[in-house]
């Protein structure tokens, strides 16, 4: 029991630099030593006092990396890395209005571009687009309205 109260202030130690997923912190304690036992009933410990939200992390994510201008696919790639589970990822997107996707690669584009309408750099910029996780489409789609903003 001892040893469990020593996984638990590891834990909070831990929480104090930054938010976790619960798969986050169990590999995070587990990887410093805790037994797989001791990580589980400290991560559940976290979930039931309110340190650790799966839910309100993966919302945490999405608008972190979309005000930087990322696409849905990298937003999905970043929830999974984080552990963020699947099933919770549809009501999280559900926030999202495909207009914020449109502004998000529109500035991207306005801030990578600076007013040229040069063939190659438009390409290279929608190449960027979706590279930063947008669909092709939808990069296109950004790129002419980039261009019908111009001119």
């Amino acid at each position: 029991m001892e040893n469990l109260e020593n996984t638990k202030k590891r834990a909070l130690k831990i929480l104090g630099s930054r938010n976790y997923s619960e798969k986050e912190m169990y590999e995070r304690l587990t990887g410093k030593g805790e037994s797989p036992n001791n990580a589980e009933c400290a991560v559940a410990w976290l979930v039931e006092l309110g340190y650790i939200n799966d839910d309100d992390y993966g919302l945490m994510i999405i608008r972190h990396y979309s005000k930087k201008g990322y696409g849905p696919a990298r937003l999905r790639d970043e929830l999974y890395k984080r552990g963020i589970p699947r099933e919770l990822w549809d009501d999280m997107f559900a926030g999202i209005e495909e207009s914020d996707t449109e502004d998000a690669a529109l500035e991207f584009l306005n801030k990578k571009l600076k007013g040229s309408t040069d063939k190659d750099d438009l390409r290279r910029a929608t190449d960027a687009l979706v590279r930063r996780g947008f669909s092709y489409d939808d990069a296109k789609t950004a790129t002419n309205k980039y261009m019908e903003n111009i001119f």
